[in-house]
């Protein structure tokens, strides 16, 4: 059996985070009319690099086959939508982004942070791969978009037509691409010389901390900590110069980087990098032991969850889930919960309904269903939304129904 290799640094795997079995693709939703059709599963093992610290995947299918035609609309969360609108408003105070500047978003999906830029007539471009997902935006919300994977050669591509970017961002996309040296040397290419870079993504210490095995997925190459991001950064010839920690899906940084050469008074290194190493350090993230240690929590947390719903079957309860995010599809196929534990999954994207969930084949639905058959407990997939879920579905009270997270453990909310 061969050892993988680090997807940075080529050295050979051997340590691992967690290890979740076989899954097929989180966001391969299956049609009704296609339940008689098959579907292919992959090893979903988390493996960490003890030379560089990059946890990561092994790659099994092709980014075109994942992302070309792609079911998640980032503008079916309200609370995602407002936080892009916050971070338009902090960055155009901050640097200083005007009529003259270019801002491109890598994975910009249907508009939903663009848009507010464009709304302050600040020039913006998407670099989005999904094609049915661009379109949206281009559609609906009036933002360029180009249907490309990012890396080198469109790095190369975009200095040609003249789009260096003035703030290049991406929100949740570094984890999510296969060869991680050819985007971010593509970054230091698409940059201007005085530009801006930040990128959001899910924080692995916070993964490990609060349990959120069910962040992992196919489309999700990587898992992310400072340490390892700086690294890679730094080995492409730019440099972290802040961080933020974020609350946005259980915990994520958003880090800043510019050109290492770049000397800007406003692109200064702040203390915040050097407290950010300091606390990844000192929670254990250079330690394997930390990493390794991570799995027994995973199948404990499976156990809890096959409990709570046997006990509630057999208690004569009904259970329904409410939304079909790819975490849910992990979350579900790693612990084996069909029909017969959870009668069916609503969702408020319309590209979702009258499917099946991937693997498991539980039956997705509108919220409305819910109101006609009035389920005792409604578990929230998507734990990271857990107030706006149970802010939008408050009236399950009425009947007595009662909401329940899986993450970080089984917990029926009050």
């Amino acid at each position: 059996m061969h050892a993988p290799e680090c997807r940075f640094c080529k050295t050979p795997l051997t340590k691992v985070l967690c290890n979740l079995g076989m899954s097929p693709l989180s966001n391969s939703y299956v049609k009704f009319e296609d339940v008689g059709l098959g579907e292919k599963f992959y090893p979903l093992k988390v493996w960490v690099c003890d030379e560089c610290l990059l946890a990561q995947l092994e790659s099994f299918e092709s980014p075109d086959a994942i992302f070309s035609d792609y079911l998640y609309f980032s503008s079916f969360s309200t609370s995602w939508v407002e936080h892009a609108k916050r971070y338009t408003e902090m960055m155009t105070g901050r640097f200083g982004f005007g009529g003259d500047s270019q801002v491109i978003e890598i994975a910009s999906n249907d508009g939903y942070l663009l848009q507010h830029f464009k709304a302050m007539g600040i020039p913006v471009l998407g670099v989005e791969p999904a094609a049915n997902v661009a379109a949206v935006a281009e559609k609906e919300k009036g933002i360029p978009s180009w249907v490309k994977f990012f890396g080198v050669e469109t790095a190369k591509e975009l200095v040609a037509e003249g789009k260096q970017a003035d703030l290049l961002l991406g929100n949740n996309v570094l984890a999510h691409v296969p060869d991680i040296n050819d985007f971010v040397g593509g970054l230091k290419i698409a940059l201007k010389p005085d530009g801006v870079i930040t990128f959001e993504f899910p924080h692995l210490q916070q993964l490990i901390v609060n349990n959120q095995f069910d962040t992992v997925y196919h489309e999700h190459f990587s898992y992310l900590s400072f340490l390892a991001v700086k690294k890679i950064f730094a080995f492409h010839g730019l440099t972290m110069f802040d961080v933020e920690e974020l609350p946005t899906h259980g915990g994520s940084l958003r880090i800043f980087a510019r050109h290492a050469e770049d000397d800007g008074e406003m692109r200064a290194v702040t203390p915040r990098v050097e407290a950010m190493v300091n606390q990844e350090t000192a929670f254990g993230l250079t330690d394997m032991a930390t990493y390794t240690d991570f799995d027994e929590k995973v199948k404990a947390t499976k156990r809890k969850l096959l409990k709570f719903l046997i006990e509630a079957k057999e208690a004569g309860k009904t259970v329904v889930c409410y939304g079909a995010a790819a975490k849910g599809v992990t979350l579900v196929n790693y612990c084996g919960v069909r029909d017969d534990l959870v009668e069916y999954v609503v969702d408020k994207s319309p590209y979702k309904q009258d499917h099946f969930m991937p693997g498991v084949r539980i039956p997705i639905y509108a919220p409305e269903r819910i109101f006609e058959t009035k389920p005792d407990y409604v578990l929230i997939l998507p734990w990271n939304l857990r107030n706006e879920i149970s802010a939008q579905m408050k009236d399950i009270r009425e009947w007595g129904g009662r909401f329940v997270v899986p993450i970080p453990e089984v917990t029926v909310l009050d």
